[in-house]
């Protein structure tokens, strides 16, 4: 019989909903069966692409007598963390301070108010490699809470006491300058893997956000170290398994430096960051590969996470049916020399593993590889590569294919909406603009209530029951943002400053100018999240920061660019000293040393061909975080285009920056040279 999760939208809730434990959804009902009952609350975090959660799942959630003892016992609370980011952000937070790390699942014990008193991840049934057995773990704290009750609530106490105390520095309210954007790319610099590309050691994560800034630093700047980082760690990653040779689109992470092996599940997140890093790396370069990449990826993106609504899904599972009944990770994209030669026959299967690097011992587990690219792609006959990638990806859509989590999350749609538009526009794919206005219609169809205020997500057109935090607001102001640029529809420019609105009056510390993940008036726990670094993505708070100042530098708003700005003193004081985990404010920041760029496109039509090639030369220019309006001289729906009379009857470029601004031009050359640094 199902539990009480069989009523959710989650998917990874919805996962344990025939599950002998007696789960309740996070709830002020659990909490008060809690209280009533004298039992603790056993808080169970995790998401529907966790590999190690399905592990722990099928290893106690679903044992009968492992169920009985929870049930008995304890209060039990599923979390998925990506509906909850504010539970899941305040318990790891705890969780870190008390082991010093973290990861999913996370089990948490807590009072029947939501102090928490003990706290791990993942636990076997069994001892093994120094953890106690999940049962061991409930056992004891059972044991704790019937036997020293005062204990168990002095140590929640002093739990909750010592968080409220852990506040960071976030200096003072003046914004980063040239020395701490400098001092920023030096300790990139010595954390820079050279050999390898990307920073740091296994596991790997791709540096989305480092990259985007890297990138805009040397537009700014001029500095080649910083591009030489940005080009190598993309085209590394490019050519490792971390990346889908056949299909496109990236995995979560690689387990080693070499980015090699991956954590196999496919985010959106990542997808969607990538993919615009890719398009900002070939606007810069001109590189082919990175135009390969970003095309293959947004096609990924649109052919795999794309929902029948129109907005994109969470995740691809990292674990499928091997075809022999098991589940396990890695089998819909793994390869054996066996395997080829069944598909390509033998001449082009061994073609195939020269080509993928497939070896008879395998770069994966029981003997089969994961596909990359070799160093010199030159060697090889071009047609017959694609003939035999195309008959792979088509054998490889037989296998039993991983699951897919078809939550829609609205900052993680904000960045496919921003990725998409952009790779779009760039490399004349009007689908893929398409793709990014209809996944921007359902936001604003589900997810936006009459008074402009976002739910997280919805699910098979129904709207969740969460509301959206501080990521969300700055991540769909963001894809708004973009879409306004690339579309001319100042619709878009509106529902941006609706969302922004709300960023100021309820995110906002009027007296700091820090910004809290959730809203003033948001569900209270054990303490109001709030945390400027990031993580698999932009912090709220750097990505509100970038929407904001982006807002001002179309509409002229003083409020909106004055809290961007005071929002990035915490960028001041962290991005010297933890670069890698600042990126996306690193970014803004230089945006903001660079004005940014106003670029009004003024013509007699939108379909008018100068005004055409004028508004994609300003949307390929590199200078950081400009923005771009395009319309007629008779628009209202752009500020920007204001008082901006065509010249000669020609389609016109207006460049300005800080109330200063070029004269107006008709030539394309001249509006590349205005925008190239």
């Amino acid at each position: 019989m199902p539990n009480r999760l069989a009523h959710e939208t989650s998917p990874y809730l919805l996962q344990h909903a025939d599950n002998p434990v007696d789960w309740w959804p996070w709830s002020a009902e659990a909490f008060e069966e809690a209280r009533t009952s004298g039992r603790p609350v056993l808080l169970s975090v995790g998401y529907s692409a966790c590999h190690w959660c399905h592990v722990m799942a099928h290893e106690s959630f679903e044992d009968e007598r492992t169920a009985a003892y929870m049930n008995e016992h304890f209060v039990n609370v599923k979390v998925d963390r990506e509906e909850r980011p504010d539970v899941d952000a305040v318990y790891m937070e705890a969780v870190q301070a008390a082991t010093g790390q973290g990861g999913w699942p996370m089990t948490v014990f807590l009072m029947p108010d939501g102090e928490p008193f003990y706290f791990g991840t993942y636990f076997p049934p069994v001892p093994r490699q120094g953890m106690p057995s999940f049962r061991q773990v409930l056992e004891g704290v059972h044991g704790a809470w019937t036997e020293r009750r005062d204990e168990v609530a002095e140590v929640a106490g002093k739990i909750v006491r010592d968080l409220a105390a852990r506040e960071i520095s976030y200096g003072d309210a003046r914004t980063p300058g040239d020395e701490e954007l400098a001092q920023a790319l030096l300790a990139l610099t010595r954390e820079y893997d050279a050999r390898r590309g990307g920073f740091g050691g296994a596991p790997k994560f791709p540096p989305s956000m480092v990259v985007e800034f890297l990138l805009r630093h040397h537009a700014r700047t001029g500095s080649e170290g910083a591009l030489q980082m940005a080009q190598d760690t993309c085209e590394r990653m490019a050519r490792g398994g971390i990346y889908d040779q056949l299909g496109g689109g990236f995995a979560r992470y690689s387990v080693d430096r070499d980015w090699v092996v991956p954590h196999f599940e496919k985010m959106l997140y990542d997808n969607a960051l990538l993919c615009r890093v890719y398009a900002h790396l070939w606007r810069t370069t001109g590189s082919e590969s990175a135009r390969r990449v970003a095309l293959e990826t947004a096609d990924f993106m649109v052919r795999e996470l794309r929902t029948d609504e129109g907005g994109f899904a969470s995740a691809l599972d990292a674990d499928s049916d091997d075809g022999n009944g098991r589940h396990v990770e890695g089998a819909y994209y793994v390869w054996t020399p066996a395997q080829l030669a069944e598909v390509l026959g033998e001449q082009d299967a061994e073609l195939a593993a020269a080509y993928f690097g497939v070896t008879a011992e395998g770069t994966f587990e029981e003997g089969a590889s994961v596909l990359q690219l070799p160093q010199q792609e030159g060697v090889f006959d071009a047609e017959k590569v694609a003939s035999v990638r195309t008959r792979l990806f088509a054998a490889r859509g037989l296998r039993p294919a991983p699951g897919r989590d078809d939550k829609v999350v609205a900052a993680w749609n904000g960045l496919a909406i921003a990725a998409l538009a952009e790779t779009g526009a760039y490399f004349d794919r009007p689908d893929l603009v398409e793709a990014a206005v209809s996944a921007a219609d359902l936001l604003v169809r589900l997810h936006l209530d009459e008074h402009a205020r976002l739910s997280r997500t919805s699910k098979d057109g129904r709207t969740g029951a969460n509301a959206g935090v501080l990521e969300d607001y700055a991540d769909v102001a963001e894809g708004f943002l973009a879409l306004a640029s690339v579309t001319g529809e100042g619709v878009w420019l509106e529902f941006a400053g609706l969302l922004l609105d709300h960023v100021l009056a309820g995110f906002v510390d009027p007296g700091s100018g820090a910004l809290f993940d959730t809203a003033v008036d948001a569900e209270k726990l054990i303490r109001r999240p709030q945390d400027p670094t990031d993580n698999a993505t932009p912090s709220g708070w750097t990505a509100a920061a970038g929407a904001l100042l982006g807002y001002a530098a179309q509409t002229g708003s003083e409020p909106h660019r004055a809290a961007a700005q005071r929002a990035l003193g915490v960028v001041k004081a962290l991005g010297p000293r933890v670069p890698r985990f600042i990126g996306w404010g690193l970014a803004v920041a230089e945006a903001l040393l660079d004005g940014p760029r106003e670029v009004a496109i003024v013509g007699p039509a939108l379909d008018d061909p100068a005004t055409r090639a004028l508004h994609r030369t300003a949307l390929l220019g590199t200078a950081p975080g400009a923005v771009v309006a395009v319309g007629t001289a008779e628009s209202d729906e752009f500020p920007l285009l204001s008082d901006r009379p065509l010249v000669g009857g020609e389609a016109t470029a207006y460049v300005c920056r800080n109330f200063t601004c070029d004269a107006p031009t008709t030539e394309k050359e001249r509006l590349r040279e205005a925008l190239s640094g």
